[in-house]
């Protein structure tokens, strides 16, 4: 018999009804529950054939349980390693060589020095840094958010210097990112489910976050949604990303990918909506029951994504 365990934190909705939805296809020595943990021991493996991660984002001890799983042959989804190493300004740079449009990005020190450092530790920055140069590049208005990390937390709208100025030494030790505002006719949100499940939401990143999901929303040009899954799939491939939702603003006709490693993204049917709900279970469903049936106990069962296997394969 081979499990398939879902890993989750507060979430309600999404893992009972993942649950129930891989159960009820029956397939013949598959079955799905939620993860359960009395004991993690190094270098042993779990019960589990696949596992769905949706917290270890927040709990640290939950990635290493995964990654020590991993290293014994469960499929963890999304890879608890590349999770680990990823931030967004690699996802940018690395969205560049991909060939997707992208806002004008910059990464940028922290305002404070980190714990156990001093100005000793900065020597090999210039000061001041080129922020006239910094600032031509990026142009305001633009957005202010950390490098890492998610949930709309410490994110700002700038308007001019001054303002970067007040708002960046609030950030404390954050690591932040620069970049320039799309200002957007059109804005979605896509699910990308096995690098190849492409469901594209229509959606308002302005609303509050129970109204952000457009339902009902204008006819969308087939032009643009074709381009969209095209750099869907090209993201979250590059990223290796099973299960990972990505963002696109729309101007001038253009999708510039916004925010596109979201590896335990939003599921919730009272957020997302039916419609869009049914999907993702369902598509999770498969993709969890699919890769159940490909793991072989014992091996590294991951995706990794192209970047990886390209620089290992050298």
């Amino acid at each position: 018999m081979k499990k398939i365990g879902i890993l989750f934190g507060m979430e309600d909705t999404f893992p009972q009804a993942f649950i129930e939805r891989v159960n009820s296809k029956n397939e013949k020595n598959i079955i799905a529950e939620a993860v359960s943990i009395d004991k993690v021991i190094q270098n042993k493996g779990s019960e589990y054939a696949v596992i769905i991660d949706r917290i270890s984002q927040d709990v640290p001890f939950y990635r290493a349980f995964l990654k020590n799983v991993a290293l014994t042959g469960t499929n963890v989804i999304n890879n608890p390693f590349w999770w680990s190493a990823d931030d967004k300004f690699f996802n940018n740079a690395l969205a560049d060589t991909l060939g997707v449009p992208l806002p004008n990005t910059v990464i940028l020190p922290s305002a404070e020095h980190p714990t156990d450092t001093n100005s000793n530790s900065f020597r090999n920055l210039k000061f001041p840094l080129d922020w006239e140069g910094i600032f031509e590049y990026v142009k305001f208005p633009a957005y202010m958010k950390p490098y890492a990390g998610g949930g709309w937390k410490n994110v700002y709208r700038l308007e001019n210097k001054e303002e970067f100025w007040d708002k960046h030494k609030q950030t404390g030790q954050l690591v932040m990112l620069l970049q320039e505002e799309i200002v957007f006719t059109q804005y979605f949100r896509v699910y990308c489910l096995g690098c190849k499940a492409v469901k594209i939401m229509q959606y308002e990143p302005r609303n509050e976050p129970h109204l952000r999901y457009v339902h009902d929303g204008p006819p969308i040009d087939k032009k643009l949604l074709a381009t969209i899954k095209d750099y869907t799939i090209r993201l979250c491939e590059g990223l290796g990303y099973d299960f990972n939702t990505v963002e696109f603003a729309v101007r001038d006709g253009i999708p510039y990918a916004i925010d596109f490693g979201n590896p335990a993204p939003d599921a919730d049917i009272n957020s997302v909506g039916a419609e869009n709900f049914e999907w993702v279970v369902e598509e999770a469903a498969k993709m969890a029951i699919a890769a159940a049936k490909k793991q072989k106990p014992g091996k590294i069962n991951l995706t990794w994504g192209t970047f990886m296997k390209q620089a290992v394969g050298k």
